[in-house]
């Protein structure tokens, strides 16, 4: 016989579901009153009608779509050839600083220095440095711009990535390792199959907040010379003076992010529910 909730239950839920609608009620109030005083303060304003005009122009918006469209696709090309070679290189420099013993000292200090120099200097000078100084030294064959922007990309944020890495590493505990080694797992094999499957579930929510941020760093390539979404929005804009494309171009680089950061927000809301769960008696 199926079971049957008792009367207090069925009130309880009863409850739960009329406060959920009462949420739900306010919300939406509470959302379109603040929209709306932020609508009126914004047209109150003495330059408003200037800056609808040179911002929100919809003649301008459909003439540069289509173009600074065409520009995003190399943005979209550039980030995942970055996010590839990132994770691939920020793991490498992460296994390199949590290597064990003197011999291994001289390892451990270069890629120290590797993350120290590269997290402290500005993307943008490394763009400069490796988009216009490299090519200068006349020793690889000649590159197009967006090469050098990933590349100066993936040293960067490899630097950062890699600190995400060593975190979750050194947060799997030592009697995991210890308990690998004694089974006869050698030290990579104990990396591979027992450490790094830990540590990607500790450290993921953090991965996927850095490539929203390398979503957004990817337009910085324009500097080099590159036609992307956004040279392509600053080759628009100087046409008439008007800088709706810059908008534009805003515009579809927060879609382009729009799904990783709901998937980041999803999996942080899973981690913590299995949390808080696993923390229940």
């Amino acid at each position: 016989m199926p079971h049957q909730p008792s009367e207090l239950e069925l009130e309880r839920r009863a409850f739960r579901k009329r406060q959920g609608y009462r949420s739900v009620l306010v919300s939406l109030v509470s959302t379109v009153v603040f929209a709306a005083v932020v609508v009126l303060a914004l047209r109150a304003a003495p330059g408003w009608p200037r800056v609808v005009h040179s911002f929100f122009d919809l003649d301008a918006a459909r003439r540069s779509f289509p173009v600074v469209l065409s520009g995003l696709w190399l943005n979209v090309r550039v980030l995942v050839v970055a996010a590839v070679g990132t994770l691939l290189l920020s793991l490498v420099v992460a296994t390199l600083r949590t290597l064990r013993g003197p011999v291994f000292f001289p390892l451990r200090a270069l890629a120290a220095g590797y993350t120290d120099l590269f997290r402290g200097m500005p993307l943008i000078i490394v763009l400069y440095l490796v988009g216009f100084g490299v090519p200068g030294l006349r020793i690889f064959p000649r590159l197009d711009a967006s090469v050098w922007g990933t590349i100066a990309l993936v040293l960067v944020y490899s630097a950062y990535v890699a600190e995400v890495w060593r975190a979750g590493i050194e947060s799997v505990h030592p009697s995991q390792r210890l308990a690998a080694r004694g089974l006869g797992l050698t030290h990579g094999q104990t990396l591979r199959r027992v450490v790094l499957p830990q540590a990607v579930r500790k450290v993921a929510p953090a991965l996927l907040n850095d490539l929203v941020a390398m979503q957004k760093d990817v337009g910085l390539i324009s500097v080099l010379g590159a036609i992307d979404a956004v040279r392509a929005a600053q080759i628009e804009t100087s046409r008439d003076f008007n800088f709706t494309p810059y908008v534009v171009a805003g515009l579809l680089f927060v879609l382009l992010a729009l799904p990783v950061i709901r998937l980041t927000d999803w999996y942080t809301a899973r981690l913590r529910r299995r949390e808080q769960a696993g923390a229940i008696v």
